[in-house]
């Protein structure tokens, strides 16, 4: 018998013996792997923007093991990939600098991307109107005077990178992207015209480059940009499970094979409206539920937000709720937890999150009815969370077009709450918002903050004010500015109890702060 001494060198001289025979056959047993590629995170590339002011992380994948190096601005970072492949480095900070340079990443082989500069950089997610192109080929998909907004984008420092729309049953370390592209005459008309017009103005104002980071999808409700934890640490979490199982169940395979022709039918429908300028009445058919379905809970957080991370970024902007109406008392908890779970993904703090409250909408039937005042009211609740602004943008839509074309003041009036607050930079970036109200015999009288030195009607009167009494039952009303406070009363109820402002789908809106900024949408009932 040998012992297990003498086997070992056995096998080893016979293993020996063998390999030169091994290797002139080929043997794929000896065969060295395949080294792994060196990529970088799709985020990095020719034109990138960095975050100024901030360690930025860098990374993406190579060889296990493999050394990794990482240069730009003089600065070197190494590092080794892990058992996975993965490698992240952090370089910098750096200042804000109109100056380009290399960012050179060397290992296996050597990558350099070209012309990366240094500045604020702002992720841009949302739906529909958040994805809304700067000029789109026709009056009603495009801006407010595309034509010469387009001609005088020469803004090589304002750079887009767009996101693939993508879903994804799991997070992602990647997703494709259109690369960084500079503003300019020939690319503008494919920025999202709400985030080129806050890049812009931030741009003028502080002279360095701007980032848009575009990740979105129109016709998308809130939880499909939740991660599946967000979503199920919230009350909501099985709610929504068990509704997303009826959708799929209301969704056989022959429905969804059916889906494109219909869709199909729609847009033929919609440019048919649009020729002759009336309104489509053939209804949206919306997304087919399936697992490759944008509107998939948690899709698209997986597949659109978290390769994304943990790029360095200034802060998020957001327009979406339209896919919520009607829902709004679920989505001010899921909205909340949402941007704390964006927040904490991405480990830097609490990220200012700036997002546009909705515009006036609805045809003849619908003025009079709340679903978007709801859901305007969630969205103004979740306010009470740290470093988050509101536009307002109630007076500024367009009540026949649920995407209105003046993104220009809806990007101004979020450029201006980032100024104050990220920036330091006046004035105020609100409108009046309520803080108060007091019953004075047949009167209310409403308190506000955020008014300057007085409050400002536009217009003959104040529009869209209801009062009611104990019975709750609305009616029109009158309001008499009284410098900063507003004196509502409807001769319909002598004992008023609660009072309304801009509070339907469609409202005139047209209360002011004398810096031009529209009131916020308010109700004094809990009803």
């Amino acid at each position: 018998m040998r012992s297990n001494a003498e086997r070992n060198r056995l096998e080893t001289r016979l293993t020996r013996a063998l390999i030169p025979a091994l290797a002139l056959l080929g043997s794929p047993l000896l065969a060295e792997p395949t080294p792994a590629p060196l990529t970088l995170a799709p985020l990095f590339g020719d034109h990138a923007v960095l975050q100024c002011d901030k360690p930025d992380p860098i990374w993406g994948h190579a060889s296990p093991g493999e050394s990794v190096s990482v240069t730009f601005h003089g600065e070197t970072q190494t590092t080794k990939a892990g058992a996975d492949g993965r490698w992240r480095v952090n370089i910098g900070p750096f200042k804000a600098s109109t100056a380009s340079s290399d960012l050179v990443v060397s290992g296996s082989a050597t990558v350099t991307l070209h012309d990366v500069v240094v500045g604020e950089v702002w992720i841009c997610s949302g739906q529909s109107n958040m994805e809304f192109k700067v000029g789109a080929g026709s009056d009603s998909y495009s801006v407010v005077n595309a034509e010469s907004e387009v001609a005088s984008a020469k803004y090589p420092l304002i750079r887009q990178i767009d996101v693939e729309k993508t879903v994804a049953q799991a997070p992602q370390e990647s997703v494709k992207t259109t690369g960084w592209v500079s503003a300019s005459p020939a690319t503008v008309d494919k920025f999202t015209a709400v985030g080129y017009f806050f890049a812009r103005d931030i741009h003028r104002a502080l002279g360095v480059p701007v980032g848009i980071i575009l990740t979105c999808w129109g016709g998308t409700p809130v939880e499909s940009w939740m991660s599946d934890q967000a979503r199920h640490g919230t009350s909501l979490g099985a709610t929504l499970d068990d509704r997303w199982k009826k959708e799929l169940a209301a969704w056989p395979p022959e429905r969804v094979a059916n889906h494109p022709a219909v869709m199909a039918a729609w847009q033929k429908a919609q440019e048919e409206a649009a020729k002759t300028h009336v309104k489509n009445t053939m209804p949206w058919p919306g997304f087919p539920s399936s697992e490759a379905s944008p509107v998939r809970p948690g899709g698209l957080f997986n597949a659109m937000i978290a390769p994304l991370e943990p790029a360095a970024i200034r802060g998020f902007l957001w327009y979406q709720g339209e896919a919520n109406a009607g829902r709004a008392s679920e989505y001010a908890e899921l909205f909340a937890a949402m941007i704390k779970s964006w927040r904490s993904d991405f480990g830097q703090g609490d990220l200012p999150f700036y997002f546009v409250q909705l515009a006036n909408f609805g045809n003849e039937v619908e003025f009079k009815e709340r679903n978007w005042a709801l859901l305007r009211d969630a969205q103004t609740q979740t306010l009470s969370l740290p470093a988050t602004g509101m536009a307002v943008t109630v007076d500024i839509g367009d009540a026949a077009n649920i995407h209105p074309r003046n993104k220009q003041e809806v990007g101004r009036r979020l450029a201006l709450i980032a100024r104050a607050n990220v920036y330091a930079i006046p004035p105020e970036s609100s409108g009046p918002v309520f803080a108060g109200a007091a019953v004075e015999g047949r009167s209310i009288r409403v308190h506000f903050s955020h008014i300057g030195s007085e409050l400002a009607v536009h217009g003959p009167k104040v529009a869209s004010l209801e009062v009611a009494g104990a019975d709750r039952v609305f009616y029109p009303a009158e309001g008499a500015v009284e410098a900063d406070t507003l004196v509502v009363s409807s001769p319909d109820v002598p004992e008023p109890v609660a009072v309304r402002y801009a509070w339907t789908n469609a409202p005139t809106a047209n209360l002011y702060g004398n810096n031009g900024l529209p009131a916020v949408p308010f109700r004094t009932d809990t009803w």
